[in-house]
Protein backbone atom coordinates (compact mmCIF):
# COMPACT_ATOMS: atom_id res chain seq x y z
CA UNK A 1 0.00 0.00 0.00
CA UNK A 2 0.96 3.29 -1.08
CA UNK A 3 -0.09 6.71 -0.38
CA UNK A 4 0.37 9.31 -2.89
CA UNK A 5 1.41 12.43 -0.60
CA UNK A 6 -0.15 15.98 -2.11
CA UNK A 7 1.70 19.12 -0.06
CA UNK A 8 -0.90 21.05 0.92
CA UNK A 9 -3.56 18.59 0.40
CA UNK A 10 -2.73 15.73 2.88
CA UNK A 11 -5.23 14.80 4.98
CA UNK A 12 -5.44 13.35 8.25
CA UNK A 13 -6.73 9.78 7.34
CA UNK A 14 -4.09 9.77 5.21
CA UNK A 15 -1.36 10.31 8.18
CA UNK A 16 -3.39 8.18 10.05
CA UNK A 17 -2.91 5.11 7.31
CA UNK A 18 0.87 5.58 7.35
CA UNK A 19 0.70 5.51 11.17
CA UNK A 20 -1.13 2.63 12.14
CA UNK A 21 -1.16 0.61 8.53
CA UNK A 22 2.68 1.25 7.79
CA UNK A 23 1.55 2.63 4.50
CA UNK A 24 4.58 3.62 2.28
CA UNK A 25 4.25 7.23 0.78
CA UNK A 26 5.32 8.99 -2.08
CA UNK A 27 5.04 12.49 -3.66
CA UNK A 28 2.39 13.94 -6.17
CA UNK A 29 4.33 13.44 -9.50
CA UNK A 30 2.90 16.98 -10.14
CA UNK A 31 5.36 18.55 -7.15
CA UNK A 32 8.58 17.55 -9.36
CA UNK A 33 9.02 21.09 -11.03
CA UNK A 34 8.58 22.64 -7.57
CA UNK A 35 11.42 21.02 -6.14
CA UNK A 36 13.81 21.15 -8.76
CA UNK A 37 13.59 25.02 -9.74
CA UNK A 38 14.15 25.78 -5.66
CA UNK A 39 17.00 23.53 -5.80
CA UNK A 40 18.17 25.04 -9.06
CA UNK A 41 17.63 28.67 -6.86
CA UNK A 42 20.01 27.23 -4.07
CA UNK A 43 22.65 25.86 -6.59
CA UNK A 44 23.16 29.36 -8.00
CA UNK A 45 23.56 30.95 -4.71
CA UNK A 46 25.81 28.55 -3.71
CA UNK A 47 28.22 28.85 -6.45
CA UNK A 48 27.66 33.13 -6.31
CA UNK A 49 28.69 35.77 -3.84
CA UNK A 50 25.20 36.42 -2.38
CA UNK A 51 25.64 35.13 1.74
CA UNK A 52 22.42 33.63 2.36
CA UNK A 53 22.00 31.84 5.60
CA UNK A 54 22.26 28.41 5.81
CA UNK A 55 23.91 28.16 1.70
CA UNK A 56 27.35 29.87 2.10
CA UNK A 57 27.03 30.91 5.95
CA UNK A 58 27.36 29.54 8.98
CA UNK A 59 24.54 28.53 11.75
CA UNK A 60 22.41 30.30 14.05
CA UNK A 61 25.05 32.67 16.32
CA UNK A 62 27.43 31.92 13.48
CA UNK A 63 25.78 33.24 10.52
CA UNK A 64 27.86 36.16 10.15
CA UNK A 65 30.58 33.48 9.17
CA UNK A 66 30.90 33.25 5.32
CA UNK A 67 31.70 30.05 3.84
CA UNK A 68 33.36 29.33 0.48
CA UNK A 69 32.06 27.72 -2.36
CA UNK A 70 33.77 24.84 -1.92
CA UNK A 71 33.23 24.03 1.32
CA UNK A 72 29.05 23.90 0.96
CA UNK A 73 29.11 20.09 1.30
CA UNK A 74 31.15 19.43 4.32
CA UNK A 75 29.33 22.44 6.08
CA UNK A 76 26.00 20.54 5.38
CA UNK A 77 27.82 17.51 6.38
CA UNK A 78 29.03 19.29 9.70
CA UNK A 79 25.57 20.37 10.42
CA UNK A 80 23.88 16.88 10.47
CA UNK A 81 26.66 15.22 12.27
CA UNK A 82 27.41 18.00 15.13
CA UNK A 83 23.48 18.27 15.11
CA UNK A 84 23.02 14.54 16.46
CA UNK A 85 22.44 15.43 19.63
CA UNK A 86 19.38 13.34 21.27
CA UNK A 87 19.52 11.39 24.06
CA UNK A 88 16.49 8.92 25.95
CA UNK A 89 14.70 6.14 24.31
CA UNK A 90 14.18 5.39 20.29
CA UNK A 91 11.01 7.15 19.20
CA UNK A 92 8.21 3.87 17.82
CA UNK A 93 8.70 2.56 14.58
CA UNK A 94 5.14 3.91 13.40
CA UNK A 95 6.19 7.68 14.69
CA UNK A 96 9.58 7.67 13.03
CA UNK A 97 7.37 6.71 9.68
CA UNK A 98 5.38 9.43 10.36
CA UNK A 99 8.06 12.02 10.52
CA UNK A 100 9.94 10.84 7.05
CA UNK A 101 6.56 11.53 5.50
CA UNK A 102 5.97 14.90 7.26
CA UNK A 103 9.66 16.09 5.89
CA UNK A 104 8.45 14.39 2.39
CA UNK A 105 4.83 16.67 2.42
CA UNK A 106 6.73 19.97 3.42
CA UNK A 107 9.72 19.45 0.98
CA UNK A 108 7.35 18.49 -1.61
CA UNK A 109 6.07 22.17 -1.39
CA UNK A 110 9.05 23.02 -3.43
CA UNK A 111 9.94 26.24 -1.25
CA UNK A 112 13.20 24.39 0.55
CA UNK A 113 15.62 23.85 -2.35
CA UNK A 114 16.52 20.16 -1.56
CA UNK A 115 17.41 18.14 -4.98
CA UNK A 116 14.71 15.74 -5.97
CA UNK A 117 17.59 13.07 -5.26
CA UNK A 118 16.89 13.95 -1.40
CA UNK A 119 12.94 13.30 -1.76
CA UNK A 120 13.63 10.43 -3.70
CA UNK A 121 15.67 8.57 -0.92
CA UNK A 122 13.23 9.09 2.44
CA UNK A 123 10.48 7.88 -0.49
CA UNK A 124 12.50 4.71 -0.85
CA UNK A 125 13.56 4.34 2.99
CA UNK A 126 9.85 4.46 3.63
CA UNK A 127 9.17 1.83 1.07
CA UNK A 128 11.66 -0.18 1.50
CA UNK A 129 11.30 -0.40 5.80
CA UNK A 130 14.94 1.52 6.51
CA UNK A 131 13.93 3.74 9.81
CA UNK A 132 16.29 5.71 11.42
CA UNK A 133 16.97 5.19 14.95
CA UNK A 134 16.19 8.59 16.44
CA UNK A 135 16.50 9.15 20.10
CA UNK A 136 13.14 10.63 21.85
CA UNK A 137 14.78 14.15 23.55
CA UNK A 138 16.75 16.69 23.08
CA UNK A 139 14.03 19.08 21.36
CA UNK A 140 13.22 22.75 22.42
CA UNK A 141 10.84 23.15 19.50
CA UNK A 142 12.22 25.87 17.85
CA UNK A 143 14.65 26.47 14.98
CA UNK A 144 12.67 23.29 14.11
CA UNK A 145 13.49 19.88 15.89
CA UNK A 146 17.14 19.69 15.19
CA UNK A 147 18.91 16.82 17.13
CA UNK A 148 16.11 14.71 16.68
CA UNK A 149 15.86 15.47 12.66
CA UNK A 150 19.72 15.35 12.28
CA UNK A 151 19.11 11.64 13.64
CA UNK A 152 16.94 10.97 10.66
CA UNK A 153 19.42 12.91 8.08
CA UNK A 154 22.39 11.43 9.31
CA UNK A 155 21.29 7.75 7.84
CA UNK A 156 20.60 9.37 4.87
CA UNK A 157 24.08 10.44 4.61
CA UNK A 158 25.00 6.65 5.77
CA UNK A 159 25.90 7.49 9.24
CA UNK A 160 23.74 7.18 12.70
CA UNK A 161 21.66 3.97 12.54
CA UNK A 162 18.65 2.51 11.36
CA UNK A 163 16.75 -0.42 12.06
CA UNK A 164 16.22 -2.55 8.65
CA UNK A 165 14.34 -6.28 8.27
CA UNK A 166 13.77 -6.24 12.51
CA UNK A 167 17.51 -5.41 13.09
CA UNK A 168 19.22 -2.39 14.55
CA UNK A 169 22.28 -1.36 11.72
CA UNK A 170 24.74 1.41 11.08
CA UNK A 171 23.13 3.55 8.82
CA UNK A 172 25.17 2.83 5.99
CA UNK A 173 24.52 -1.34 6.27
CA UNK A 174 21.02 -0.79 6.59
CA UNK A 175 20.83 1.23 3.27
CA UNK A 176 22.95 -1.10 1.53
CA UNK A 177 21.17 -4.06 2.34
CA UNK A 178 17.68 -2.48 1.49
CA UNK A 179 19.96 -1.79 -2.43
CA UNK A 180 20.26 2.03 -1.78
CA UNK A 181 23.46 4.41 -1.12
CA UNK A 182 24.14 7.43 0.89
CA UNK A 183 23.46 10.78 -0.38
CA UNK A 184 26.07 13.70 -0.56
CA UNK A 185 23.95 16.82 0.93
CA UNK A 186 24.14 19.89 -1.12
CA UNK A 187 24.28 23.59 -0.48
CA UNK A 188 21.03 23.86 2.17
CA UNK A 189 19.61 20.28 1.91
CA UNK A 190 21.35 19.38 5.73
CA UNK A 191 19.66 22.52 6.93
CA UNK A 192 15.90 21.45 5.13
CA UNK A 193 16.33 18.27 6.86
CA UNK A 194 16.77 19.49 10.04
CA UNK A 195 14.86 22.77 10.08
CA UNK A 196 11.22 21.74 10.55
CA UNK A 197 8.41 20.70 13.10
CA UNK A 198 8.64 17.41 11.57
CA UNK A 199 9.07 15.52 15.01
CA UNK A 200 6.84 17.62 17.36
CA UNK A 201 4.06 17.30 14.51
CA UNK A 202 4.52 13.59 14.87
CA UNK A 203 4.40 12.68 17.85
CA UNK A 204 1.21 15.26 18.30
CA UNK A 205 -0.27 13.31 15.52
CA UNK A 206 0.13 9.64 17.15
CA UNK A 207 -1.37 11.61 20.17
CA UNK A 208 -3.90 12.60 18.62
CA UNK A 209 -4.94 9.70 16.63
CA UNK A 210 -4.60 7.75 20.20
CA UNK A 211 -6.60 10.02 21.87
CA UNK A 212 -9.59 9.90 19.42
CA UNK A 213 -9.57 6.20 19.23
CA UNK A 214 -10.04 6.45 23.29
CA UNK A 215 -12.49 9.12 23.16
CA UNK A 216 -14.65 6.87 21.14
CA UNK A 217 -13.76 4.28 23.23
CA UNK A 218 -14.71 6.13 26.87
CA UNK A 219 -18.15 6.37 25.09
CA UNK A 220 -18.43 2.54 24.87
CA UNK A 221 -17.45 1.91 28.28
CA UNK A 222 -19.71 5.02 29.68
CA UNK A 223 -22.88 3.17 28.29
CA UNK A 224 -21.29 0.10 29.61
CA UNK A 225 -21.50 1.43 33.28
CA UNK A 226 -24.47 3.51 32.89
CA UNK A 227 -26.23 0.25 32.28
CA UNK A 228 -24.17 -1.74 34.85
CA UNK A 229 -25.13 0.87 37.56
CA UNK A 230 -28.82 0.95 36.27
CA UNK A 231 -28.22 4.57 35.44
CA UNK A 232 -30.96 6.69 33.06
CA UNK A 233 -30.27 7.47 29.71
CA UNK A 234 -32.64 10.08 30.02
CA UNK A 235 -29.92 13.20 30.35
CA UNK A 236 -28.96 11.77 26.36
CA UNK A 237 -32.24 13.12 24.87
CA UNK A 238 -30.82 14.96 21.83
CA UNK A 239 -32.54 18.15 22.49
CA UNK A 240 -30.93 18.87 25.98
CA UNK A 241 -27.93 18.60 23.66
CA UNK A 242 -29.60 20.53 20.75
CA UNK A 243 -30.21 23.48 23.46
CA UNK A 244 -26.22 24.02 24.20
CA UNK A 245 -24.98 24.03 20.67
CA UNK A 246 -21.60 22.31 21.27
CA UNK A 247 -21.00 19.77 18.45
CA UNK A 248 -19.00 17.26 20.34
CA UNK A 249 -21.60 17.53 23.12
CA UNK A 250 -24.37 16.61 20.24
CA UNK A 251 -22.11 13.72 19.08
CA UNK A 252 -21.46 12.38 22.18
CA UNK A 253 -25.16 12.60 23.53
CA UNK A 254 -25.78 10.87 20.26
CA UNK A 255 -23.64 7.94 20.63
CA UNK A 256 -24.79 6.73 24.02
CA UNK A 257 -28.39 7.19 23.23
CA UNK A 258 -27.61 5.00 20.16
CA UNK A 259 -25.54 2.61 22.21
CA UNK A 260 -28.32 2.21 25.15
CA UNK A 261 -30.95 1.78 23.06
CA UNK A 262 -32.48 -1.61 23.35
CA UNK A 263 -31.49 -2.32 26.46
CA UNK A 264 -33.68 -4.57 29.14
CA UNK A 265 -31.77 -3.03 31.68
CA UNK A 266 -33.12 0.15 31.12
CA UNK A 267 -36.46 -0.38 30.38
CA UNK A 268 -36.65 -2.38 33.89
CA UNK A 269 -36.20 0.31 35.75
CA UNK A 270 -38.43 3.40 33.89
CA UNK A 271 -40.99 3.29 36.15
CA UNK A 272 -40.44 3.66 40.05
CA UNK A 273 -36.87 3.95 39.74
CA UNK A 274 -36.33 6.17 43.82
CA UNK A 275 -33.23 7.87 42.33
CA UNK A 276 -34.23 11.08 40.83
CA UNK A 277 -30.56 11.63 39.36
CA UNK A 278 -27.56 9.73 38.57
CA UNK A 279 -24.46 11.27 39.53
CA UNK A 280 -22.47 13.43 37.38
CA UNK A 281 -19.89 10.64 35.96
CA UNK A 282 -23.12 8.79 34.56
CA UNK A 283 -25.39 12.08 33.70
CA UNK A 284 -22.83 14.38 32.69
CA UNK A 285 -21.07 11.77 30.40
CA UNK A 286 -22.00 13.75 26.75
CA UNK A 287 -20.82 17.46 28.65
CA UNK A 288 -17.30 16.19 29.81
CA UNK A 289 -16.46 13.57 26.92
CA UNK A 290 -18.07 15.88 24.12
CA UNK A 291 -16.06 18.70 25.49
CA UNK A 292 -13.18 16.31 24.81
CA UNK A 293 -14.53 15.81 21.41
CA UNK A 294 -14.11 19.17 20.51
CA UNK A 295 -10.88 19.82 21.82
CA UNK A 296 -9.62 16.04 19.91
CA UNK A 297 -11.48 17.70 16.90
CA UNK A 298 -9.48 21.37 17.40
CA UNK A 299 -6.25 19.80 17.37
CA UNK A 300 -7.01 17.81 14.81
CA UNK A 301 -7.51 20.78 12.39
CA UNK A 302 -4.36 22.38 13.47
CA UNK A 303 -1.95 19.44 13.23
CA UNK A 304 -3.30 19.19 9.82
CA UNK A 305 -2.38 22.40 8.70
CA UNK A 306 0.95 21.74 10.06
CA UNK A 307 1.21 18.63 8.58
CA UNK A 308 1.12 20.60 5.59
CA UNK A 309 3.55 23.55 6.20
CA UNK A 310 6.74 24.33 5.11
CA UNK A 311 8.56 24.83 8.55
CA UNK A 312 12.44 24.77 7.51
CA UNK A 313 14.99 27.81 7.01
CA UNK A 314 15.31 29.90 4.46
CA UNK A 315 12.72 29.33 2.04
CA UNK A 316 12.47 29.92 -1.60
CA UNK A 317 9.63 32.44 -2.13
CA UNK A 318 7.73 32.21 -5.66
CA UNK A 319 9.72 35.12 -7.25
CA UNK A 320 12.74 33.67 -6.48
CA UNK A 321 13.75 35.30 -3.58
CA UNK A 322 15.70 33.80 -0.37
CA UNK A 323 14.01 34.88 2.51
CA UNK A 324 14.55 34.28 6.13
CA UNK A 325 11.78 33.69 8.73
CA UNK A 326 10.93 31.72 12.16
CA UNK A 327 8.20 28.81 10.35
CA UNK A 328 10.31 26.63 12.03
CA UNK A 329 9.20 27.80 15.71
CA UNK A 330 6.42 24.92 16.47
CA UNK A 331 3.97 27.46 18.92
CA UNK A 332 0.58 25.92 17.49
CA UNK A 333 1.85 22.15 17.91
CA UNK A 334 2.92 22.92 21.57
CA UNK A 335 -0.39 24.86 22.07
CA UNK A 336 -2.22 21.76 20.33
CA UNK A 337 -0.51 19.30 21.89
CA UNK A 338 -1.17 20.96 25.57
CA UNK A 339 -4.19 21.02 24.97
CA UNK A 340 -4.48 17.63 23.66
CA UNK A 341 -3.06 16.54 26.97
CA UNK A 342 -5.84 18.61 28.79
CA UNK A 343 -8.89 16.13 27.32
CA UNK A 344 -6.86 12.89 27.92
CA UNK A 345 -6.80 13.57 31.39
CA UNK A 346 -10.14 14.58 31.66
CA UNK A 347 -11.35 11.47 29.79
CA UNK A 348 -10.00 9.21 31.86
CA UNK A 349 -10.57 11.12 35.47
CA UNK A 350 -14.95 11.19 34.05
CA UNK A 351 -13.99 7.00 33.45
CA UNK A 352 -12.45 6.75 36.66
CA UNK A 353 -15.04 7.87 38.88
CA UNK A 354 -17.29 5.71 36.84
CA UNK A 355 -15.27 2.53 38.08
CA UNK A 356 -15.53 4.30 41.88
CA UNK A 357 -18.97 4.25 41.88
CA UNK A 358 -19.35 0.48 40.53
CA UNK A 359 -17.29 -0.95 42.80
CA UNK A 360 -18.78 0.96 45.67
CA UNK A 361 -22.62 -0.80 47.11
CA UNK A 362 -23.23 2.19 48.53
CA UNK A 363 -23.26 3.77 44.75
CA UNK A 364 -24.13 0.97 42.60
CA UNK A 365 -27.78 0.70 43.21
CA UNK A 366 -27.07 -3.32 44.40
CA UNK A 367 -24.07 -4.73 42.65
CA UNK A 368 -21.85 -6.49 45.11
CA UNK A 369 -18.88 -4.95 46.92
CA UNK A 370 -16.05 -4.62 44.32
CA UNK A 371 -17.94 -6.68 41.94
CA UNK A 372 -16.60 -10.11 43.86
CA UNK A 373 -18.81 -12.90 44.04
CA UNK A 374 -18.06 -13.74 47.69
CA UNK A 375 -17.24 -10.21 48.83
CA UNK A 376 -14.67 -10.77 52.17
CA UNK A 377 -13.07 -13.98 51.14
CA UNK A 378 -12.75 -12.21 47.12
CA UNK A 379 -11.29 -8.77 46.75
CA UNK A 380 -13.31 -8.14 43.43
CA UNK A 381 -12.20 -5.57 41.48
CA UNK A 382 -10.87 -3.80 44.43
CA UNK A 383 -7.67 -2.72 43.48
CA UNK A 384 -8.44 -2.57 39.66
CA UNK A 385 -10.22 0.43 40.71
CA UNK A 386 -6.58 1.84 43.20
CA UNK A 387 -4.59 1.08 39.80
CA UNK A 388 -7.33 3.51 37.56
CA UNK A 389 -6.56 6.36 40.11
CA UNK A 390 -3.34 5.67 40.26
CA UNK A 391 -2.83 6.19 36.25
CA UNK A 392 -5.83 9.27 36.71
CA UNK A 393 -3.39 11.09 38.65
CA UNK A 394 -0.67 10.69 36.84
CA UNK A 395 -2.25 12.37 33.71
CA UNK A 396 -3.29 14.74 35.46
CA UNK A 397 0.56 15.29 36.92
CA UNK A 398 1.66 15.89 32.93
CA UNK A 399 -1.42 17.91 31.80
CA UNK A 400 0.43 21.05 33.05
CA UNK A 401 1.20 22.94 29.68
CA UNK A 402 4.53 22.58 28.11
CA UNK A 403 4.36 25.25 26.32
CA UNK A 404 4.30 27.69 28.98
CA UNK A 405 7.79 26.86 29.24
CA UNK A 406 11.02 28.75 27.56
CA UNK A 407 14.46 28.95 27.73
CA UNK A 408 17.07 30.45 25.70
CA UNK A 409 19.51 28.86 23.68
CA UNK A 410 22.21 28.84 20.94
CA UNK A 411 24.04 32.09 22.77
CA UNK A 412 20.79 33.76 23.45
CA UNK A 413 20.07 33.48 19.18
CA UNK A 414 17.48 31.18 19.94
CA UNK A 415 15.47 32.92 22.70
CA UNK A 416 12.27 32.04 22.91
CA UNK A 417 11.14 28.48 22.16
CA UNK A 418 8.19 26.56 22.39
CA UNK A 419 8.48 22.97 23.90
CA UNK A 420 6.64 21.47 21.72
CA UNK A 421 8.61 18.17 21.44
CA UNK A 422 8.34 16.89 24.79
CA UNK A 423 4.97 18.10 25.05
CA UNK A 424 4.07 15.89 22.60
CA UNK A 425 5.73 13.60 23.20
CA UNK A 426 4.00 12.48 26.97
CA UNK A 427 1.08 12.24 24.83
CA UNK A 428 2.21 8.54 23.82
CA UNK A 429 2.44 8.09 27.74
CA UNK A 430 -0.90 9.64 28.48
CA UNK A 431 -2.70 8.32 25.93
CA UNK A 432 -1.33 4.31 27.22
CA UNK A 433 -2.63 5.54 30.80
CA UNK A 434 -6.01 6.70 29.59
CA UNK A 435 -6.09 3.18 27.55
CA UNK A 436 -5.56 1.28 30.47
CA UNK A 437 -7.95 3.10 32.67
CA UNK A 438 -10.78 2.46 29.94
CA UNK A 439 -9.73 -1.18 29.84
CA UNK A 440 -10.61 -1.27 33.67
CA UNK A 441 -13.38 0.37 33.00
CA UNK A 442 -14.55 -2.21 30.00
CA UNK A 443 -13.99 -5.02 32.68
CA UNK A 444 -15.71 -3.28 35.77
CA UNK A 445 -18.53 -2.69 33.48
CA UNK A 446 -18.94 -5.60 32.12
CA UNK A 447 -18.81 -7.54 35.50
CA UNK A 448 -21.43 -5.62 36.72
CA UNK A 449 -23.88 -5.87 33.85
CA UNK A 450 -23.53 -9.83 34.36
CA UNK A 451 -24.40 -9.26 38.02
CA UNK A 452 -27.72 -7.80 36.55
CA UNK A 453 -28.65 -10.98 34.65
CA UNK A 454 -31.03 -12.31 33.45
CA UNK A 455 -31.74 -8.88 32.45
CA UNK A 456 -29.31 -8.26 29.34
CA UNK A 457 -28.17 -4.46 27.75
CA UNK A 458 -28.52 -3.43 24.31
CA UNK A 459 -27.58 -5.40 21.25
CA UNK A 460 -24.84 -3.42 20.54
CA UNK A 461 -23.45 -3.15 23.91
CA UNK A 462 -23.80 -7.15 24.39
CA UNK A 463 -21.61 -7.83 21.19
CA UNK A 464 -18.72 -5.46 22.54
CA UNK A 465 -19.46 -7.49 25.97
CA UNK A 466 -18.26 -10.45 23.73
CA UNK A 467 -15.26 -8.78 22.78
CA UNK A 468 -14.42 -8.14 26.36
CA UNK A 469 -15.25 -11.73 27.26
CA UNK A 470 -13.05 -13.40 24.26
CA UNK A 471 -9.92 -11.50 25.85
CA UNK A 472 -10.30 -11.70 29.38
CA UNK A 473 -13.11 -14.36 31.17
CA UNK A 474 -15.20 -13.30 34.02
CA UNK A 475 -13.63 -12.42 37.66
CA UNK A 476 -15.38 -15.63 39.95
CA UNK A 477 -12.85 -16.00 42.25
CA UNK A 478 -9.50 -13.65 42.54
CA UNK A 479 -6.81 -14.41 40.27
CA UNK A 480 -3.55 -13.37 39.02
CA UNK A 481 -5.21 -9.70 37.62
CA UNK A 482 -2.30 -7.99 35.61
CA UNK A 483 -2.50 -9.74 32.70
CA UNK A 484 -6.48 -8.98 32.31
CA UNK A 485 -5.60 -5.49 32.44
CA UNK A 486 -3.56 -5.53 29.89
CA UNK A 487 -5.48 -7.38 27.62
CA UNK A 488 -8.36 -5.07 28.15
CA UNK A 489 -5.89 -2.17 27.64
CA UNK A 490 -4.69 -3.76 24.36
CA UNK A 491 -8.83 -3.83 22.81
CA UNK A 492 -8.96 -0.03 23.58
CA UNK A 493 -5.88 0.62 21.95
CA UNK A 494 -5.97 -1.88 18.90
CA UNK A 495 -9.80 -0.47 18.37
CA UNK A 496 -11.18 -3.78 19.01
CA UNK A 497 -13.01 -2.45 21.74
CA UNK A 498 -15.38 -0.33 19.58
CA UNK A 499 -15.32 -2.08 16.33
CA UNK A 500 -18.27 -3.56 16.48
CA UNK A 501 -20.48 -0.14 17.53
CA UNK A 502 -18.21 1.59 15.50
CA UNK A 503 -20.73 3.16 13.17
CA UNK A 504 -22.40 4.94 16.05
CA UNK A 505 -19.02 6.52 16.86
CA UNK A 506 -18.25 10.19 16.16
CA UNK A 507 -15.67 10.04 13.80
CA UNK A 508 -12.52 12.83 14.28
CA UNK A 509 -13.23 13.90 10.31
CA UNK A 510 -17.07 14.76 10.99
CA UNK A 511 -15.64 18.14 13.35
CA UNK A 512 -13.28 19.22 10.77
CA UNK A 513 -15.66 20.28 8.30
CA UNK A 514 -16.34 24.14 7.10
Amino acid sequence: MTITLTPGQVTLAQLERIYRDGAAARLDPATAPGIARAAARIAAIAAGNEAIYGVNTGFGKLASIRIGAADTATLQRNLILSHCCGVGEPLPEPVVRLIMALKLVSLGRGASGVRPVVTTLLEEMLARGVLPVIPGQGSVGASGDLAPLAHMAAVMMGEGEAVFGGTRLPGRDALMQAGLSPVVLAAKEGLALINGTQVSTALALAGLFGAHRAAQAALVTGALSTDAAMGSSAPFHPEIHRLRGHRGQIDAGAALAALLDGSAIRESHLEGDTRVQDPYCIRCQPQVDGAALDLIRQVGRTLEVEANAVTDNPLVLTDDSVVSGGNFHAEPVAFAADILALAVSEIGAIAQRRIALLVDPALSFGLPAFLAAEPGLNSGLMIAEVTSAALMSENKQMTHPASVDSTPTSANQEDHVSMACHGARRLLRMVENLNAILGIEALTATQGIEFRAPLTTSAGLGRVMEVVRGAVPTLKQDRYMAPDLAAAAALVASGALTAPVIDMLPRLEAGLEG
